[in-house]
């Protein structure tokens, strides 16, 4: 293996953890703290909502970071950092305490995103953009599924603490072993950027950041429209992601009392879903690069309205098919902003770019959780997905708006 791919399994691995960290609370709260505290899920799911909040802030810091320090050094203080936080959270007696942990694991768990996905896109040119982001992405699904079926197995056989604490230890041994591993590539990265700024600095010039004052109308009219698109569909897309992934273990222990009767069997179910869901990331990456981000996005987003639309009222093997329909949809649109933006950013600016993404996103999966809380303790789960069906429509009527083509660095896109 050479190193090109293990350093591309590193990535997968981090994406798979770091969606694991920020879900683990999703089954606790779920299968364990509503006993053990005795509070109410709705009581308890705010608690998560300023870890997530960090979740999306620190992604702009982090990617700047990377973009100016290094990406390979950010990586190492991830693994490391997200591993050592999840211990410490193991630790959390009061609601307040376990609040508290859950932000640092947000600020940590905020660092992969901007940082990997740009080395991602950066290391993707030879097999394609989108297949590579795909690929990735699907490590990052496995994360969320593996989150439900890990802690539910842990919380069965060692107690809720224990989901925190071995995740944790095994992040901080792969954080050394990526440390130890990446030591040359970060000098390589040193000296290139040494080298770049010296070369600047002798032509009595910054480094561009961007060309946009050198480009036509049409173009800048472009860049903003996509804009304004992929921030808005990021932020109503996130609110759905987080709303089907946080809840559907709740879901299942409400819905599937016919087929799931333990924490770990809830846990199989949602991993089943979510591991199944999750191919479709690779159908997508393979269609973006060939089809183009309009077409892929406006047919994911009508998989969503149509499952969205028949879930209230179903039950137990139905409401799994149907949960399965609309995940395929959850997790097919995830890589395709990342495709956009991968495709159209600079790489000494990408870092700072997916952060200012993932601000957008992870704010608005912050607010779902209250809203999750709201929405079930008010009117239940099928007001829910009634809500979602309509935030996918609006997706679909933003997408139609992108462009045919993208345009590209140092080239001029083709009308819409």
């Amino acid at each position: 293996m050479t190193r090109a791919r293990i350093h591309f399994l590193f990535l997968n691995i981090g994406h798979f953890l770091d969606h694991l960290f920020t879900l683990i609370f999703a089954t606790v709260a779920a299968l364990a703290l509503t006993r053990e505290w005795g509070m109410s899920y709705a009581e308890l799911v705010p608690y998560a909502t300023p870890g997530f909040v960090a979740f999306g802030l620190f992604s702009l810091p982090a990617g700047w970071l990377s973009d100016r320090w290094s990406r390979y050094g950010m990586m190492s203080v991830f693994f490391v950092g997200i591993g050592l936080a999840s211990i410490f959270t193991a630790f959390a007696h009061t609601p307040f305490q376990i609040m508290l942990l859950l932000f640092f694991v947000g600020v940590l768990a905020a660092i992969y995103h901007p940082v990997g996905l740009a080395m991602v896109v950066e290391s993707a040119k030879a097999s394609g953009t989108g297949q590579a982001i795909a690929i990735n992405g699907v490590w990052g699904n496995l994360g969320v599924g593996s989150a439900a079926l890990i802690t539910g197995f842990l919380i069965d056989n060692g107690g809720w603490r224990a989901a925190f604490i071995l995740p944790g230890v095994l992040s901080m041994a792969i954080g050394v072993a990526y440390f130890l591993f990446s030591r040359p590539d970060m000098a390589a990265e040193q000296a290139e950027k040494a080298a770049k700024r010296a070369a600047a600095s002798a032509n009595g010039a910054k480094p561009a950041a961007s060309s946009a004052g050198a480009t036509d109308l049409h173009l800048r009219q472009i860049l903003l429209r996509l804009t304004i698109v992929i921030f808005v569909v990021s932020a109503i897309s996130s609110i759905v992601f987080q709303s089907t992934t946080f809840a559907l273990p709740k879901v299942m222990d409400e819905r599937m009392g016919g087929i799931a009767g333990s924490a770990t069997v809830v846990g199989w179910l949602a991993f089943v879903v979510f591991a199944v869901a999750s191919m479709a990331q690779l159908v997508v990456g393979r269609l973006l690069d060939t089809l183009g981000p309009r077409t892929v996005f406006m047919g994911v987003a009508a998989m969503q309205i149509v499952f969205f639309s028949v879930m209230p009222g179903l039950t137990d093997w139905t409401a799994l098919a149907v949960a399965l329909g609309f995940m395929l949809g959850a997790f097919g649109q995830i890589p395709i902003n990342d495709y956009m933006i991968g495709r159209m950013a600079r790489s000494e600016m990408r870092g700072s770019i997916y952060g200012a993404r993932y601000v957008v996103s992870f704010v608005a999966l912050a607010a779902a959780l209250p809203l999750i809380a709201w929405v079930h303790g008010t009117w239940g789960f099928d007001m829910l997905f009634r809500i979602l069906a309509i935030a996918a429509a609006v997706i679909f009527l933003f997408v139609s708006m992108i462009p045919r083509k993208l345009p590209v660095p140092d080239e001029v896109p083709v009308k819409a």
